[in-house]
């Protein structure tokens, strides 16, 4: 504290803004930047970080001059969204969340933070936790899903990954939890728009992960774009200091998110920027990302007197002390050495893209492919679009070194003739339909390769039809009618509606956004070298009208019946999703059975031993998810149908038996009561295991908590 306490009291107001000034490099794929401007900014100590610089040329150049030619000389951090993998790409947030693994969750992240540290980056922009419940938001590709104890293992897990042992660590990087709050509920699921949420939906559904993420020692905290209730976050002074900085304890460093802080004038909170910087600074933003409004307005905030010089101090401190855990000062030209991808990482990143591929329906035996098939049409826009299998966000990815489809089974099935054909574009024109279709009459077998490309999700990818876009519905019915088998993959970062698919293939898998390895993955669960284990970390609606739907519902005085109208029903279409959470079948099938609790009356110190048998009962080898799910069914108030409380995995081979078990704390059992602390109810309380959230699938029994 001491060197920080120095520097602070030798710096200027206006170095000590240029500390909280983030600005884009010319590189930026977030904003504009010119390279020019940078460089003087950086001399005159006017920047204090740099958003999209990497590189270790890059790096090294920018960095000396805050060191050998700025005044006060002190280290930049460079800032990058290194969401998913940095040069090796892994699986979209989505798609991994379906291995509901977090060793597997860190072990992408510290991969991802050795190639991004080695490459200059010292702070990266995730992990991404809002929940997620309207697929029609473009982020919902960036999200763990639906379930707030899943953002929350997922939360805890990528800042462990990211941030190592410790920061100062040659692979580790700070990392930032984003976007806080509520993002994910924006009204129509239409990006950067307002949030209206209850203060309970806000406790129990949109804070939790941020909890976790603080508890993990996450080093910084980035406030969502959007107003909650009006107050815009990143001016929410309840929020940011009162829950996050008090009640949590969080002392790390709260990053805008890109020109945030102006936008606090198109809300209609602030008048000009010296409002806007001063509202931000109050409520505890330290990193102006874009750079121009604290550098435009706090100084003129100061004088006006809407801000105090402790105000600013406290960020600018906030600031150097990030710095020095990285270790900056001791050694800023840490990493910088162009990253070499381990061919370990490369097995990682085809492990883990394999796991997140989630088999939907399998109506018909074609998978995995037979050994006899000499000729498969592999169809659609997607069948050899490396690019596509990156996704958004994907750092320093490169096209030219990720698998396509077609290079994936190319190799998995030298002996097999694949005839590939796109028919069509993603986005609307019908250039090859008819060669298409006469690849699919000349195969036994065709594989659709459908869906989104990378630019139709991530930020200002939101979309109101959930559909295939453009003709790509018209090319997939044409190859169906043909009357060969039929397999589709769906490429994209959020739940498709596709019931007339799912009713007519004989089988369909969502591939998700794979990352690098995409192609050999995807041939490794149709060949059958893998049986597919994952499962969906969302509900999987029947068409965009249900939406947001979510397994974790409060319960109705009206339920859904069959044959009745006054109740909590469509009239057009099931109120069930297409598929429910947790969904994802396998080569193998697996049943439940033997459900125990014990004990059956227990105190709130106590533990709940939960334990279920799992039967392999077919021939072939496969690993089972079995997830414990709670249902408090009298409260003081009122609870979901189903909370999820924890995951299992178990492998088996073909006819073996196992079992799979939780000690679950009976505090686990609390609920925010009505001044959202922690309140744990005596009654009774039913434990639910199942394969899924589908209710009709859950082994029941009951516990009593007792005074």
């Amino acid at each position: 504290m001491e060197r920080i306490e120095r520097l602070l009291g030798a710096l200027t107001v206006t170095e000590k803004i240029g500390q909280l000034s983030m600005a884009a490099a010319a590189r930026a794929v977030t904003g504009p930047g010119s390279q020019r401007d940078l460089e003087k900014d950086i001399r005159s100590a006017a920047v204090g970080s740099v958003l999209n610089a990497w590189g270790s040329a890059e790096v090294r150049a920018l960095q000396r001059l805050a060191i050998e030619h700025s005044r006060p000389g002190i280290p930049l951090l460079f800032g990058l969204d290194v969401i998913h993998g940095h040069r090796t790409v892994f699986p979209v947030p989505l798609a991994e969340a379906g291995l509901f693994d977090p060793d597997s969750w860190e072990q992408t992240a510290r991969a991802a933070a050795a190639e991004a540290a080695a490459d200059g980056v010292s702070l990266t922009f995730a992990p991404m936790v809002d929940v997620a419940r309207d697929p029609r938001w473009g982020r919902t590709v960036e999200s763990p899903g639906e379930d707030p104890w899943v953002a929350s293992e997922f939360a805890a897990a990528k800042t462990r990954g990211f941030q190592g042992a410790g920061l100062r660590a040659d692979s580790s990087v700070a990392a930032t939890a984003k976007h806080f709050c509520g993002y994910g509920a924006v009204t129509a699921g239409r990006e950067y728009a307002s949030v209206d949420l209850s203060e309970r939906t806000l406790h129990e559904v949109h804070l939790p992960a941020f909890a976790a993420a603080v508890a993990a020692g996450v080093a910084a905290v980035m406030p969502a774009f959007i107003d909650v209730g009006g107050v815009p976050m990143s001016a929410n002074v309840p929020l940011l200091q009162g829950w996050l900085r008090v009640r949590q304890g969080f002392h790390g460093v709260v990053i805008s998110d890109y020109n945030a802080i102006p936008e606090l004038c198109a809300h209609g909170v602030a008048a000009d920027l010296a409002e806007a910087s001063a509202l931000a600074l109050r409520a505890g933003i330290d990193i102006d990302m874009g750079g121009s409004a604290y550098r435009t307005g706090l100084s003129q905030a100061l004088d006006r007197g809407l801000i105090e010089h402790w105000q600013l101090d406290a960020s600018v401190r906030r600031v150097l002390m990030l710095k020095e855990m990285l270790g900056l000062f001791d050694r800023p030209y840490r990493g910088q050495e162009a990253p070499v991808p381990a061919a370990a990482t490369r097995a990682l990143a085809r492990q883990v893209a394999r796991g997140a591929i989630t088999l939907l329906t399998h109506r018909r035996p074609v998978l995995p492919l037979a050994a006899h098939l000499r000729r498969i049409a592999l169809i659609g826009p997607l069948a050899s679009a490396a690019q596509e299998m990156l996704g958004p966000w994907h750092a320093d990815g490169r096209a030219e070194e990720a698998i396509s489809i077609l290079a994936g089974l190319q190799t998995a099935l030298p002996r097999c003739r694949i005839d590939s054909s796109a028919g069509v574009d993603l986005t609307g024109q019908r250039r090859g339909i008819a060669a298409a279709l006469e690849c699919a009459r000349a195969a036994e077998l065709s594989i659709l390769c459908l869906g989104e490309g990378s630019a139709m999700s991530g930020e200002a990818g939101s979309r109101a039809e959930l559909g295939l876009p453009g003709e790509q519905r018209a090319l997939a019915e044409a190859v169906l009618d043909i009357g060969r088998p039929v397999i589709g993959l769906l490429t994209s970062g959020r739940p498709l509606t596709l019931p007339w698919l799912f009713e007519r293939a004989d089988a369909v898998l969502a591939t998700w956004f794979l990352g690098s390895e995409a192609g050999d993955a995807i041939a490794d669960v149709l060949t059958g070298t893998f049986n597919p284990t994952g499962k969906l970390p969302l509900s999987w609606p029947r068409q965009v009208g249900q939406v947001p739907i979510f397994f974790a519902q409060r319960p109705t005085g009206r339920p859904a019946r069959a044959g009745e109208r006054l109740t909590s029903s469509y009239l057009d279409v099931p109120a069930t999703p297409q598929f429910p959470f947790g969904h994802g079948l396998s080569y193998s099938s697996f049943a439940l059975r033997d459900l125990r609790c014990t004990p059956r009356s227990v105190k709130a110190a106590a533990a709940i031993e939960v334990s279920v048998s799992v039967h392999n009962e077919s021939a072939t080898a496969g690993e089972a998810s079995v997830f414990l799910f709670v249902r408090d069914p009298l409260a003081s108030i009122a609870r979901p149908l189903l909370e999820l409380k924890g995951v299992r995995r178990i492998a088996l081979a073909g006819g073996e038996r196992g079992s799979v078990a939780w000690q679950l704390p009976v505090a686990a059992l609390a609920f925010p009561g009505v001044d959202f602390e922690p309140l744990l109810e005596p009654g009774v309380f039913e434990i639910c295991v199942g394969q899924s959230a589908d209710a009709d699938g859950l082994l029941r029994c009951s516990i009593e908590v007792v005074p």
